[in-house]
């Protein structure tokens, strides 16, 4: 079964076309890094994808679940982790993910089994009854994975994760992210601009003006010369 799968899917804001019949499949296990310039169509697959706008064209299935059919189901496979930080500052570690797990029908042993197991997997189980407006700016990031993970996911979904964050901080969340689909199977979108974060064996799609440019592992496009350049050049970004 596939982790997730998108066919023929479009969209357009008016007139103005954002995704042009795009299909691609990440399977489980997969980290697949989705990388294209500003204007791409990136947030408006992120928004496909999370049911936060919906097209009449194409399909979306995740783990099995069409999306257009099966809202419910789909999404409760989806753990989504956005650009913009959404966690309430004021409240503990331990607070921010009761309250999540409780949105997804979790509460007693279910839900702190739940929330530590999220934890021990981000390496943040020392940080439970800190509050969270403590925490650096990895740890939050961090702690929004864990978040993501709180209600046992298959697709976990990553929009720009590392932007503000250092370069320790940045390979250390790649690196638990990665983790996850060697470790627990799991199937990973993640969409950057920065293609440090990209490993050679991960899935690439180049997503630039709308439509699907490459679909490929990294290895692929990386024989002769570095990611950065290979997607400049198919990108006409080059100098």
């Amino acid at each position: 079964m596939t982790g997730l799968s998108v066919r023929n899917l479009s969209y357009a804001y008016g007139a103005k076309p954002a995704l042009n019949d795009i299909s691609f499949n990440v399977e489980p296990g997969v980290f697949c890094a989705l990388i294209g310039p500003n204007g791409a169509g990136k947030s408006t697959l992120f928004a496909l994808l999370t049911r936060l706008i919906t097209s009449r064209t194409g399909t979306i299935e995740i783990a099995g679940h069409d999306l257009g059919s099966h809202p419910e189901k789909a999404l409760g496979k989806i753990g989504i982790v956005f650009q913009q930080p959404s966690l309430d500052l004021d409240l503990t570690v331990w607070r921010n993910l009761s309250y999540f797990a409780g949105l997804h029908g979790l509460s007693g042993q279910a839900a702190e089994a739940s929330i530590k197991s999220a934890l021990d997997r981000l390496d943040m189980a020392e940080r439970t009854h800190e509050r969270v407006r403590n925490l650096n700016g990895g740890h939050r990031r961090r702690l929004e994975i864990a978040r993501a993970l709180v209600h046992s996911p298959t697709v976990l979904l990553l929009d720009e994760p590392s932007v503000g964050l250092d370069a320790a901080a940045r390979r250390a969340i790649t690196e638990h992210a990665h983790d996850l689909c060697k470790t627990h199977g799991m199937t990973v979108l993640w969409a950057t601009h920065l293609t440090d974060e990209i490993s050679a064996d991960d899935q690439v799609v180049i997503l630039h003006k709308g439509q699907v440019l490459r679909n490929c592992p990294c290895h692929e496009l990386t024989r002769d010369k570095p990611l950065q350049e290979a997607f400049l050049e198919l990108t006409d970004q080059g100098t």
